[in-house]
């Protein structure tokens, strides 16, 4: 095999292969905007779901409440935000250990983009 063969072989390789991460970045993508997440608080009395990029999609509130007054209610909402918005990340993270892997450069970059903003409360707020 002389050496143009051997760069042209290592060529159409290298092609393939980018060609197979570029599709499977888009199936990320996909399936990511695709997502949503759940979360409850107050015994289900609060609960909130929220969409692909982390914005609230529905709250649901019940009679229970009206217990809280309006600084308490506001503090608990946010928290199962919060909380939505947590789980949200690792629905993300199982998206991209199914699709572009985690030790991808992509994969890194997006685990990252959505662990920084929306990072698991800490204890204290699970309260």
């Amino acid at each position: 095999m002389s050496d143009i063969d051997a760069a042209e072989e290592w060529l159409d390789s290298w092609t393939s292969q980018v060609n197979a991460q570029a599709e499977r970045s888009v199936e990320l993508s996909r399936r990511v905007a695709t997502l949503t997440a759940s979360a409850e608080g107050r015994n289900g009395a609060i609960r909130v779901t929220v969409g692909s990029a982390g914005q609230v999609e529905r709250l649901e509130l019940d009679d229970r409440v009206h217990e809280l007054a309006g600084p308490r209610l506001a503090d608990e909402i946010m928290s199962v935000i919060q909380r939505a918005q947590a789980v949200l990340s690792h629905r993300v993270a199982d998206q991209v250990r199914a699709t572009v892997g985690e030790d991808s450069e992509t994969g890194r970059a997006v685990i990252h983009s959505f662990d920084s903003r929306f990072p698991a409360p800490s204890e204290d707020e699970n309260r």
